[in-house]
């Protein structure tokens, strides 16, 4: 494992984990959108998983990029939690790498981590995607689901146009947390390495620590070509382990617990679950014991 921590940058407000493998195109693309499009200084975190396409290289060469490598691909999970260790400033946000920050992204979250003014708080931005994928929390419109089609021009006219208030459910990235916080939870859980459902057993183990206010911020925007990692890799079981871990399904979770997508209306309160809720849960944990045995 290498790590490279450049002297602390003065005045930044984030420290911005970005993992990343063998993607160096959406790289470039997103670390550039940063620079360009951030109202405030932040501080740039990359984890390189692998870097054989010339990520390495690419990065190692870059002036303002504090990075971890791994010579193999660890996954998101460990991946963050190298990175969490150079992080210097207070709040931690965690972008995917296929992401394309737009114009003042980062202005939204930051008035409202101010607004709250305490650090028990998940706090997210609102994803641009091409398809729609049946979530509520994200806006839908094409803008190139690769970086041949990628139309940024279009994007950065047309993205403050759409409508979209603040809502609830925030889980997953570009997501922003307190580090005593990420602490207290001790960062992504590597039991679902490499990364499915590593989202919302985050956001549980927050919601287990006191946190009620998981706010999605909707003129915080940036733009998603969405799975450039993921439909590569091969996947983990997250689905049953987030189960034998929480008594639940994360639809459960996610759905009756943090009402994603809904409008925003202040701190969650624990939700009463119905009887059908209850035996589908309970259904659930015998199958997954059973899967397990």
């Amino acid at each position: 494992m290498t790590k490279r921590k450049l002297p602390v940058k003065e005045n930044a407000v984030f420290s911005i984990l970005i993992p990343t493998w063998n993607n160096l195109s959406y790289l470039q693309l997103c670390i550039e959108s940063i620079r360009r499009n951030s109202r405030y200084p932040h501080q740039l975190i990359v984890h390189i998983n692998e870097g054989i396409d010339g990520t390495l290289d690419w990065v190692a060469a870059q002036p303002d990029i504090d990075y971890t490598y791994s010579p193999e691909n660890i996954g998101i999970c460990y991946a963050l939690n190298i990175q969490r260790s150079l992080a210097d400033t207070e709040y931690i946000v965690y972008m995917n790498d296929d992401m394309v920050a737009c114009p003042d992204w980062d202005e939204g979250l930051l008035r409202e981590i101010k607004a709250i003014g305490h650090t028990y708080f998940f706090v997210s931005a609102t994803v641009i995607e091409p398809t729609d994928s049946g979530n509520a929390c994200v806006l839908v419109k094409d803008y190139g689901t690769d970086i041949g089609s990628f139309r940024e021009k279009e994007l950065y006219q047309e993205f403050a146009s759409f409508s979209k208030q603040d809502w609830q459910g925030a889980t997953w990235p570009p997501n922003v947390v307190h580090r005593d916080l990420w602490d207290l939870v001790g960062g992504y859980s590597t039991e679902f390495s490499p990364g499915m459902y590593s989202d919302p057993d985050f956001s549980m183990k927050l919601w287990k620590a006191g946190v009620r206010i998981f706010r999605g911020i909707g003129d915080s925007r940036l733009y998603h070509f969405g799975s450039k990692s993921v439909g590569r890799i091969k996947k983990n079981k997250g689905y049953y382990t987030f189960i034998s871990k929480w008594g639940m399904t994360s639809s459960t979770f996610t759905r009756r617990y943090l009402r994603s997508g809904a409008p925003f209306d202040g701190a969650l309160t624990p939700p009463v679950l119905t009887r059908k809720f209850r035996w589908k849960n309970m259904f659930k944990r015998v199958v997954t014991a059973l899967r397990n045995s």
